[in-house]
């Protein structure tokens, strides 16, 4: 089992990664922008800690997509030393270009899998994304 969830997350990290290469960011900046668009804005501490990144690498990932007009730095209103990250119109609609494009190549994989099938495999990930996430 162990095997077959790592073949199959390569292969899904492989097919992202050709969806990707269309777009003018790394497979980091969309995973920080990911998470920017899933929990809203961050500081680079709070986005340094969900990548696993240290500081300065992921200031520099911050550097270049500010410079691609994807995020923008805003300072707190209620804290004008707190720093966060805002993801912008440009990159949002790559985030939902991107997922759209990858629903696509998960749908034409499943094709043939029944309705009943499908309800299936999705409680039982999501039952082993609960007990991996408590663990």
């Amino acid at each position: 089992m162990e095997k077959e969830l790592r073949y199959i997350a390569g292969i899904i990290k492989q097919q992202g990664r050709k969806i990707l290469s269309n777009y003018t960011i790394t497979p980091p900046q969309f995973v920080a922008l990911q998470w920017l668009f899933e929990h809203g804005d961050m500081t680079i501490g709070d986005l340094s800690n969900k990548m696993y990144l240290a500081f300065s690498t992921t200031t520099d990932l911050v550097d270049r997509m500010e410079n691609n007009n994807l995020v923008k730095r805003v300072r707190d209103d209620q804290d004008r030393r707190v720093v966060r990250i805002h993801l912008l119109s440009e990159g949002e609609r790559i985030i939902e270009e991107v997922i759209d494009k990858r629903r696509m190549y998960l749908s034409s994989v499943l094709k043939d899998f029944d309705e009943d099938e499908l309800g299936e495999f999705s409680r039982l990930l999501t039952k082993l994304h609960k007990e991996m996430t408590i663990k």
